[in-house]
């Protein structure tokens, strides 16, 4: 039986570009569980005594420069944030959960690990994860560090990488990118992941629009392949909206300006693009094959 509160760190904007992300998925997990959940939302804070304190013209705080999203290395800081102790859950903004939090929360995990994730071995993801917060202590440096570092969040992926026996894989699908030609009944958590074919981008760029902003995500903007998870959205969006979730409940005073990838190029998935999947990988070998030639001509010239 779970007696404490089940804690839940999410990664979102610090512009309001996804207020109905957040709405969705706090409906979500509360609709399917009994248990005292406690969600904390991981935003980019001008304020110096946030844990999200970010300087950009400074660099004091979190050094985002190199992330794809506005909060990518935020989960690092997790277990410090919880002094080391119990268990903490990492979600980005955009999934749905669609099982009781719980059974993620419980997942047995090994003596090695420190986090449960999807996948272990190189092809771990940790865009839905458990740590083990006392466990991670060990191989995770001090938050100051951390956040200080620009490559802070590329060189504790490697580290996930070379040491696989730190991951516990999960059992089912709690990170389920983008449908992976599941039925919805067999998607435990679904995580929407594709930046380019988000569902909530039809709620959410009219409204920032209405106030002369942008979205954080430059890149372009297509339908999703499977429209049972664009209804399904639409259903949990509706669901909320009925049970008083709004999404100027989510509002924050805007961080303003922020450095970090940009998605012009971006390329979604397999899942849901395989034809440009397809397309892009053969462009890497015409490159590698040109480069060959090249180098085979200058050789025997």
């Amino acid at each position: 039986m779970i007696t404490e509160n089940i804690k839940i760190f999410v990664g979102c904007d610090p512009n309001n570009c996804d207020l109905e992300q957040l709405m969705v998925l706090e409906h979500s997990v509360r609709k399917h569980t009994q248990h005292n959940v406690e969600i904390i939302w991981m935003q980019l804070s001008h304020d110096i005594n946030s844990p999200w304190y970010s300087n950009q013209d400074t660099g004091k705080g979190w050094s985002t420069e190199k992330w794809a999203t506005p909060f990518s290395g935020f989960r690092w800081a997790i277990p410090e944030l919880c002094d080391f102790k119990g268990r903490a859950i990492y979600m980005d903004a955009d999934v749905i959960v669609l099982c009781d939090i719980a059974e993620l929360w419980s997942h047995p995990m090994n003596n090695d690990a420190i986090v449960i994730a999807k996948g272990g071995k190189s092809s771990a993801r940790l865009c839905t994860c458990v740590w083990d917060c006392e466990k991670a202590k060990q191989y995770l440096p001090p938050l100051d560090e951390i956040r200080n570092n620009p490559e802070s969040h590329k060189n504790l992926m490697r580290l996930i990488k070379e040491k696989p026996e730190l991951v516990e894989p999960y059992q089912d699908s709690y990170n389920n990118i983008d449908g992976e030609d599941l039925a919805i009944e067999q998607i435990k958590v679904l995580h929407y992941s594709d930046m380019g074919t988000q569902f909530s981008h039809k709620y959410a760029i009219p409204r920032l629009a209405e106030m002369n902003q942008k979205h954080w995500f430059d890149g372009k903007i297509m339908p999703h392949p499977r429209q049972d998870l664009v209804e399904l959205f639409d259903q949990y969006y509706a669901e909320a909206l009925e049970l008083g979730y709004r999404p100027e409940n989510y509002l924050i005073e805007p961080f303003g300006t922020f450095s970090k990838a940009s998605q012009i190029n971006y390329h979604g998935n397999k899942v849901t693009r395989p034809d440009q999947e397809t397309n892009w990988l053969n462009k890497q070998i015409r490159k590698i094959k040109a480069k060959f030639k090249k180098s085979t001509f200058t050789l025997d010239g």
